[in-house]
């Protein structure tokens, strides 16, 4: 593998476009019925509804969710397949047909997959692992390492999704956290914590350039790129930013525009057209959704289930959002629920057109990263 020249990215004549929950912004705010998890008995349904998976990192569970029906059907409870009470399912990746889906354990620094029927059938030994990502076009997975971890390798995983067998791959810089394929899985970025650097992998030369964002500490939590390959962005958790690279010709990312938001905006994702772009602030307890086209905020939504919002998916007719907060602080409490209710985490889920929310569904504790097939069978 070969490191090649640091390129840095230009902040002269930086441009920022401020977010606020004003009319203008199309800020949302709700009070939506509120669903509490079913864990029924015996084997999963035979459906073809897609389904929503939840990494609930205190309780070492994942929760699944029908995305017709909008309620948990199953909770795979990882203590019962022998991994700790320490595991911290983290971040969930789904085959695009939904066949397959995987989990990082932050705790027993093991990345799973799992059939649709929940039954595992492989792992693989990763360090501290955070992000996923799948390459659809080929049989590889990439996992990042968590934001726990304080000084884990500089080298992101690349997974061989039927062998499960995993190989490490130099990013040259520490604690390699945001993920994000592109270029049709030529293409891999990634970007540190500590850091303001991203790293562009050629994934068969293994060739690695470095780039530098400029300006104080950013902390790129997460990457999404757009569906018509155009666009790189990144939400900063430091700076309130979520920031915008043009990745269109050369697959080295271009900074254009940082977009001033809420604060902490953790994982973006665009809708399927691309015109807007979706992210949870997880300090200000808020979902922004951008314009695309001018790259402003439309809307800033707020209301009940939104504590400390953290992943985020969306169905895969692109109708609705699905938003995961930890509620580590017990902010929600639904209306007539039990003792340790206060505990639970929360999925929120967004009608995307009205940008209303219309169910709060209750999961395990620390709701985290989320994962939901693009295609699923039908």
């Amino acid at each position: 593998m070969n490191l090649r020249v640091l390129r840095p990215f230009a902040f002269s004549g930086l441009m920022l476009v401020a977010a606020c929950a004003s009319a203008s912004a199309g800020s949302v705010a709700t009070s939506p019925s509120s669903a509490a998890a079913q864990e029924p008995a015996g084997p999963m349904p035979d459906s073809p509804a897609p389904w929503l998976y939840v990494a609930n990192q205190v309780s070492a569970t994942v929760s699944v969710i029908d995305m017709e029906a909008d309620s948990v059907i199953a909770t795979v409870d990882l203590q019962a397949l022998g991994f700790t009470s320490n595991a911290k399912p983290h971040h969930v990746a789904v085959e695009p047909d939904g066949s397959y889906w995987y989990v990082s354990l932050i705790g027993d620094s093991r990345v799973l997959k799992f059939s649709r029927d929940n039954e595992l059938v492989g792992q693989a030994e990763f360090t501290a692992p955070g992000m996923l990502v799948i390459d659809p076009g080929s049989d590889r997975l990439f996992v990042g390492r968590s934001m726990m971890a304080v000084n884990p390798p500089q080298r992101i995983g690349r997974i061989d999704r039927t062998s499960m067998t995993i190989e490490e791959v130099d990013v040259f810089f520490a604690r390699p956290h945001a993920l994000a394929v592109a270029y049709e899985g030529a293409t891999v970025y990634s970007a540190s914590l500590a850091q303001n650097s991203i790293a562009t992998l050629d994934v068969e030369s293994e060739d690695v350039e470095l780039s530098q964002v400029e300006g104080p500490p950013h902390t790129l939590v997460q990457f999404a790129v757009s569906p018509d390959g155009r666009w790189l962005v990144a939400g900063g958790e430091l700076t309130s930013r979520m920031l915008v690279f043009a990745i269109g010709d050369d697959p080295v990312p271009e900074f254009r525009i940082a977009i001033e938001v809420g604060p902490a905006p953790w994982h973006p994702m665009f809708s399927p057209d691309g015109a807007t772009l979706w992210f949870g602030n997880r300090l200000a307890n808020t979902v922004t959704v951008v314009d695309t086209q001018t790259w402003t905020v439309a809307s800033v939504i707020e209301g009940d289930g939104l504590a400390e919002p953290h992943g985020i998916a969306m169905s895969p007719d692109g109708a609705k959002v699905y938003v995961s907060s930890r509620n580590l602080k017990g902010e929600y409490v639904p209306e007539g629920a039990g003792a340790g209710a206060e505990q639970n985490g929360t999925v929120v889920v967004i009608d995307a057109v009205t940008r209303q929310i219309e169910k709060v569904i209750q999961v395990g504790r620390y709701a985290a990263g989320l994962g939901a097939a693009a295609r699923p069978q039908s």
